[in-house]
């Protein structure tokens, strides 16, 4: 396999300005790694959802709230508790004494970028009423079906620490979120930064949007001519196929699970500049892509065997395309 290298297109281009803006943007905000947020992006060129999960205190609704104010969209928070109802994300219809008649009030799934607040906290009736929202941006209540507004994204945070008071998410829905992130903790220059940032005021207050929804929605078209040769599509899938017949795996990767690292890298190597994918592209992004849907042997977590180790091991196995 051969890569030729030709001028940019000038709407790859966009893409990888844009890319770097909104990066920009963000750390205005965020301290942290610029490879989370780029991961970040990759799910908003995707329009795939998006799962923050990490011990409290680290960042993950600020670096939510921050990416929405950067993206120009409508945005809506929902702080999913043990009481909320699934009419309380999806809406509700009402009767309208004077006019006589039933009127439906939109929930706030009916937004461009939801961000679900420790979305392990609710039942999971109430967690059921994502799952429409987030295959088909679409929610259907009192047997009417709504479109959701166009870019739709969705993310959410979890506590994996704290499980009292929590209903795991099924694995139907976490299937659904293109890719996990955690956030980790800060180095200490990051975090000698962040301490010096908030001191005087919140910069949250002050951050603009550096995009718009067209833009977005450009951008999402142009990434899926991001050209992937045929021997890089064949390793993304011998890469996933790879998750479902390893011993020490007991569920691996699903069909969705390899058209999410397709689009992933797409969206990749057009943040880095590039109208192609590399297997370079596929490696950085598979353990952030399978990590949250493979289901571990018992057997390889009694030797202690992470999904992480498993994925890195699967990746480094499956033979690579070269360059010829």
């Amino acid at each position: 396999m051969l890569y030729l290298t030709y001028p940019i297109r000038l709407e790859v281009q966009v893409i990888t300005e844009s890319a770097s803006r909104l990066v920009d943007n963000i750390r205005k905000v965020f301290i942290g790694s610029e490879e989370t947020i780029q991961l970040l992006l990759v799910g908003v060129l995707c329009e795939g959802h998006i799962l923050i999960e990490d011990v409290p205190g680290t960042g993950k609704t600020t670096l939510a709230r921050a990416l929405a104010a950067s993206l120009g969209c409508s945005f809506q928070r929902i702080q999913f508790t043990p009481d909320l109802l699934p009419s309380d994300v999806t809406g509700l219809s009402w009767f309208n004494q004077k006019q006589q008649a039933f009127e439906f009030r939109p929930g706030p799934i009916m937004n461009q970028v939801i961000l679900a607040d420790e979305i392990n906290r609710a039942t999971p009736r109430t967690q059921s009423a994502l799952l429409e929202a987030m295959q088909e941006r679409q929610v259907t209540a009192d047997g009417v079906t709504r479109q959701l507004p166009r870019p739709f994204l969705v993310l959410a945070t979890q506590n994996p620490v704290e499980l009292e008071g929590t209903f795991p998410l099924p694995e139907a829905q976490i299937d659904r979120f293109l890719l996990r992130l955690r956030l980790g903790y800060p180095t200490q220059e990051d975090e000698n930064t962040m301490v010096e940032r908030f001191q005087a005021s919140d910069p949250m207050v002050d951050l603009h949007p550096v995009t718009s929804p067209a833009e977005l929605t450009d951008m999402m078209v142009e990434r899926s001519t991001i050209r992937v040769e045929d021997s890089v599509r064949d390793y993304i899938v011998r890469v996933s196929r790879a998750t479902r017949q390893n011993s020490d795996i007991q569920l691996g990767a699903s069909p969705r699970a390899t058209l999410a690292l397709y689009q992933a890298s797409q969206a990749w190597a057009a943040i880095h500049g590039r109208e192609y994918v590399l297997p370079d592209d596929v490696k950085a992004l598979a353990p952030s892509i399978f990590n949250h849907r493979l289901m571990i042997a018992p057997q390889a977590q009694l030797r202690g065997r992470s999904a992480q180790e498993l994925i890195s091991d699967i990746v480094t196995s499956v033979p690579v395309p070269v360059e010829a």
